[in-house]
């Protein structure tokens, strides 16, 4: 299997980011993140990614019911835990010290549990921007340059620290179409941290072969077309 592939190593980086890589696939993945830097790149964008949708749900407290039941199931409190009924007499009282100490551990976790589903909650209600397409743009040592995401109304860029710095020029990004047409400007690229770009208006009105980056002077292409074509990359579909 060719885990270097583009369309492989995002598919692999994704499951993995979210937690649905699991048993022996997750552990070998793990050493192929520490083999090779661009599946390791790839992880980190995908992390950020992930990570970003998170950042938009505002922060909702569970209602204080819920804790105080979270309380009484594990007898947090000192009182006797709910349906305990079925617990027999062989169970091994641990040492007052340790058993604080595992209270308070559980407790963290008990708590953890609460945030994480209140999050669950929120991420299906919150009403995040739809994405459609996503790309990966990548070097010839294949080290991952721009994740590039388009939703319905634009096309939202993430730089990573692979990308060289040029003072003096600016990144182009282009649509390439099917039908042979010339290559319609999408807009610039940043050269660190992100940007949002407002979708080209033929963007969904034509079959795109692929994007490509040119390097252009400061500003963008002076003529319309691309100047040097450094990178290019297919799209994916959501």
């Amino acid at each position: 299997m060719n885990y270097l592939s583009q369309q492989r190593r995002d598919a692999l980086c994704a499951e993995y980011v979210l937690g649905t890589l699991r048993g022996g696939a997750r552990v070998r993945f793990q050493q192929l993140i520490l083999q090779h830097p661009a599946i390791r790149t790839s992880v980190e964008l995908w992390e950020q990614h992930i990570n970003a949708l998170g950042a938009q749900l505002n922060p909702i407290a569970p209602d204080p019911i819920v804790w105080e039941k979270v309380k009484q199931r594990l007898a947090f409190d000192g009182t006797k835990p709910i349906n305990d009924q079925h617990i027999t007499n062989n169970v091994v009282n641990l040492p007052a010290k340790s058993n604080a100490w595992w209270k308070g551990v559980s407790l963290l976790a008990s708590a953890a549990a609460v945030v994480l589903a209140v999050l669950f909650v929120q991420l299906q209600n919150a009403p995040l921007p739809q994405i459609q397409q996503f790309t990966v743009m990548q070097n010839e040592a294949q080290e991952s340059l721009w994740l590039i995401e388009i939703t319905q109304q634009t096309i939202e860029t993430r730089a990573t620290q692979k990308v060289t710095q040029r003072a003096q020029n600016d990144y182009e990004l282009w649509m390439v179409p099917e039908n042979g047409q010339a290559p319609i400007s999408l807009g610039l690229l940043p050269q660190k941290g992100l940007a949002s770009i407002v979708k080209h208006a033929q963007f969904d009105q034509i079959n795109i072969a692929a994007l490509a980056v040119s390097l252009e002077p400061r500003g963008g292409s002076p003529n319309g077309a691309p100047t040097e074509v450094l990178y290019v990359a297919e799209l994916a579909i959501l």
